[in-house]
């Protein structure tokens, strides 16, 4: 695998010729649309593949994996057009492995609201190890709010991505209450009653785990929230599901702030089986322009958390989106708009944009002007998504998790299948 930055002049086709692949597998691996321009300064993932089949008459998805001693879900790992559907043809040249070592086998996490596109949820879905549902929640009378699972969860069956709860403290407003969390975790028969239901339903649904997001949580609440997550943790394991919990992106024990104080890293990371540090949001819908996840800031999280958390239970947060802000910013004021990352490029080259990259966030970035307004973007690419995993391997982290899946972003996806085992355990 290797990475292209875009010069000018140069087509798919010429990038294609320069390597030896196919103009088809770029674009695949890229997202590209036969209609996407290349814009100068975008980064391009080229997968180089080391061994290749060809398709004959007889053969299925199963006999070509089983004949290589490999899985048919690395063979579509591999070959992500396979994702869609299993259907092959005489003539057609699937790749069996790719040049470079695998680096190593992780965990992958991601996101998803069962409202998701369902082709964007099949062409992630190979790569995860878990799909986090979100989200469950509860009303003060312990009834749950229940979203729309049921089909999810059968898709990630299809694909070995373990299926996860998620719970959150949400109310019917869509906004995280302190007062539902509170009365979860001070009122135990309240509490009880709430997981009761939710262990039903894991069993029912064929859940495997429980995320628990619960964020703006009163520092007067942190010891209460503490006894809520050791009693999840004690039923859920009873019936042989594990406990996932959400932390905000601290890098000190005392940070303070009504997002940090009651997540406190040695306390959590010891009750719970894995963590999720939030790591993204640096730059937001009302803040200034900047990364999202600027590496530098992840790096300082990061570098904290393995002090209080065992390495092998993070994992480590990554955004799939980006920010189109309006120029001048105005705090208070201005409003970012949310983005995907392969719709961000296609802003650029509708606008004749030139993309830069930051060294110090390993973020890329782009001004435009458009109705007379100047917008600046920041988003993630191949090259950020690169310095995001390798600081995961640096510190020997359990793996990463996608906030969210949500968006297509193909080149993540060829980026992990190129250089990454992907733990299953379904």
């Amino acid at each position: 695998m290797l990475i292209h930055t875009v010069k000018r002049g140069e087509t798919l086709t010429s990038i294609a010729r320069q390597y030896g692949v196919s103009v088809s597998r770029l674009r695949t691996d890229n997202g590209l649309t036969n209609t996407d321009a290349l814009v100068v300064g975008q980064a391009l993932i080229v997968t180089l593949p080391r061994q290749t089949y060809t398709v004959r008459a007889g053969d299925t998805v199963s006999s070509i994996a089983r004949s290589f001693g490999i899985t048919q879900l690395e063979l579509i790992q591999r070959n992500p057009s396979l994702a869609l559907s299993d259907t092959i043809y005489p003539g057609q040249t699937l790749t069996i492995t790719f040049q470079g070592d695998i680096i190593r086998t992780i965990d992958i996490n991601g996101y998803a609201y069962p409202h998701i596109n369902r082709t964007t949820l099949r062409r992630a879905l190979p790569y995860l190890t878990y799909l986090s549902i979100f989200s469950y929640g509860f009303r003060t009378g312990g009834e749950l709010i229940i979203p729309d699972d049921t089909e999810l969860i059968s898709i990630a069956y299809q694909y070995r991505a373990a299926p996860v709860l998620v719970l959150t403290s949400i109310d019917e407003n869509g906004t995280f209450s302190s007062a539902n969390a509170s009365k979860l975790f001070n009122d135990i028969p309240f509490q009880n009653r709430v997981l009761d239901q939710l262990i039903a339903i894991m069993e029912q649904k064929g859940y495997l785990g429980l995320d628990a997001d619960f964020e703006y949580i009163p520092a007067e609440d942190a010891r209460a929230y503490f006894g809520f997550l050791g009693n999840a943790r004690a039923r859920l394991a009873e019936k042989g599901y594990f406990l996932n919990v959400a932390l905000a992106p601290k890098t000190r024990a005392n940070q303070p702030g009504l997002l940090y104080e009651a997540h406190d890293y040695g306390v959590i990371g010891g009750i719970a089986d894995m963590v999720l540090l939030m790591t993204y949001e640096w730059g937001y819908t009302y803040g200034p322009p900047m990364a999202v996840a600027p590496l530098n800031q992840v790096r300082a999280v990061v570098r904290y958390a393995v002090t209080e958390i065992p390495r092998d239970k993070i994992l480590m947060g990554i955004p799939n989106y980006g920010y189109d802000w309006t120029l001048p910013y105005e705090q208070g004021v201005s409003r970012a708009t949310n983005i995907g990352n392969e719709y961000a490029l296609r802003i650029a080259a509708r606008n004749g944009a030139e993309i830069q990259f930051d060294p110090e966030a390993q973020s890329p970035w782009f001004n435009y002007t458009s109705g007379g307004s100047r917008h600046i973007v920041w988003f993630e690419d191949v090259r950020s998504i690169q310095a995001k995993l390798s600081l995961a391997d640096e510190f020997g982290l359990l793996g990463v998790g996608y906030w969210n899946v949500m968006r297509p972003f193909a080149q993540n996806w060829a980026l992990l299948a190129s250089r990454y085992g992907i733990n299953k355990i379904v």
